[in-house]
């Protein structure tokens, strides 16, 4: 049965990251866009990062534009807006599609695992995703649901310690 640690995906900067280097850690998956009515959950987002990453959680950003053309600019203008504007330094990868024949694996899956009320579609932008320390999907969280609604949530599944390795 696959898990999160199955995946990989283009770092914003160019780079392919397998997303086994965040085992153990609890993780915040996003679709993010820059002109988008949720785009003020990026401080939000940041500031979870900021407040539980020395506790292991990370936040992962998925540009995507599939939503009413809400994220029009390249991988650099991207960065750009994401760290001068919000500040984000929690992970960000390369603009992806997470709906349709050209979905990212990596979406596939977390669709797959919390279908929604889409029929396994993603909504819209900001649709967030919480993986626990053992790489399985704990719950799948509507654009709506801002960042800091899920402070409770992300506090138990830290509170989870991962299992011993072979």
């Amino acid at each position: 049965m696959p898990t999160v640690y199955d995946f990989s995906a283009t770092r914003i900067e160019g780079t392919e990251q397998s997303l086994d280097e965040y085992r153990d850690q609890v993780i915040l998956i996003v679709n993010t866009a820059s002109q988008c009515t949720y785009t003020p959950q990026y401080a939000g987002l940041q500031k979870l990062y900021k407040t539980y990453r020395k506790q292991g959680f990370t936040v992962l950003g998925f540009p995507c534009d599939q939503f009413a053309h809400e994220e029009p600019g390249d991988e650099n203008e991207i960065a750009n807006f994401c760290s001068t504007i919000y500040h984000v330094t929690f992970p960000m990868f390369a603009k992806i599609d997470v709906n349709g024949s050209r979905a990212h694996p990596l979406y596939n899956w977390l669709k797959r695992e919390q279908g929604g009320l889409l029929g396994g579609r993603i909504k819209w932008n900001f649709t967030k995703f919480l993986i626990g320390r053992d790489g399985n999907v704990i719950g799948r969280y509507a654009p709506s649901n801002t960042p800091e609604k899920l402070t409770d949530k992300i506090t138990a599944a830290l509170a989870i310690q991962p299992a011993p390795r072979d």
